[in-house]
């Protein structure tokens, strides 16, 4: 049977992306940033995971105003990199796994939770700056990726409680599919950070602190944090931390954090990273 063993969570920044694009990683103002993946790209080759369930947000590249889906799921074979105005990221096409995305989607569907199902989808920097970010820049990437887009730029979006429930879901469906597979789940967005108003530029490390501690060892309280105490305390965008919630979801109660990583600034934004592993 398809089995979860880690959990990845990180940031996803688009101008990390254009920093290793550019090979400006070992510049003194990004050195710091990606010295914190280091440990990460040696884990991912020892955990070498067959799919990796990558939870990002379109950033208007796939969906636009005319259509706004609170959940979808990716079902194709594969999914271009998107322009987003400067031409696409120079990164490997994304290969999926129609199989296990589509038996998530019935099994998802059946336990109550609406998703979209997308056969034709590109896929911006929310997820390809993470792949980067773990696997560095390979002739393809070494895993196949379920890409599944919550929306988090357009109100109303999920609250945290529903996006935690929804990884509980998701951990059920893999459960049940009839490969032996290791999948990773990765949430990804956030930390604190607003982009625009007389607040841009916010950055709250307390409360992204407070966030990270209780993400690994008290989550089903914060899940109930509303979403005006993430735009309150940490910026309107901060509200993309509800989707590292479904990763957490995803995951046993009782996990081992195996890497931690923050990182102020990186672009205007706060950087979190998180690998959680299930002790079982």
């Amino acid at each position: 049977m398809a089995k979860v063993t880690a959990g990845v969570a990180t940031s996803h920044i688009p101008a990390m992306g254009a920093a290793i694009d550019l090979g400006k990683t070992g510049e003194d103002y990004w050195k710091p940033v990606f010295e914190g993946y280091e440990f990460s790209k040696k884990w991912i080759k020892d955990s070498k995971p067959d799919v990796v369930f990558l939870v990002y947000n379109d950033h208007a590249t796939a969906f636009d105003l005319k259509t706004i889906p609170t959940f979808a799921i990716g079902c194709a074979d594969e999914f271009q990199p998107a322009d987003e105005g400067w031409g696409p990221r120079p990164v490997p096409v994304v290969k999926g796994h129609p199989e296990l995305a589509s038996h998530i989607a019935q099994s998802v569907i059946q336990d109550d939770f609406d998703l979209t199902i997308a056969n034709e989808m590109e896929v911006d920097h929310g997820l390809s700056v993470p792949m980067s970010l773990m696997f560095g820049q390979p002739e393809e990437w070494p895993c196949k990726v379920i890409p599944f887009a919550v929306n988090v730029v357009v109100f109303p979006p999920p609250s945290g409680n529903r996006c935690y429930q929804l990884g509980k879901a998701i951990r059920r469906a893999i459960d049940t599919f009839d490969e032996d597979l290791n999948v990773q789940i990765w949430g990804t967005g956030g930390m604190s950070h607003q982009l625009q108003g007389p607040r841009a530029g916010l950055i709250n490390s307390e409360f992204d602190a407070k966030f990270l501690d209780s993400f690994v060892s008290n989550p089903d309280e914060l899940a109930k944090l509303p979403h005006l105490e993430y735009m309150r305390n940490a910026g309107s965008e901060a509200i993309e931390l509800v989707m590292w919630l479904v990763m957490r979801g995803a995951m046993d109660d009782d996990v081992e954090q195996v890497h931690r990583f923050y990182h102020v600034p990186a672009s205007n934004t706060a950087v979190g990273h998180l690998i959680l592993e299930n002790r079982t």
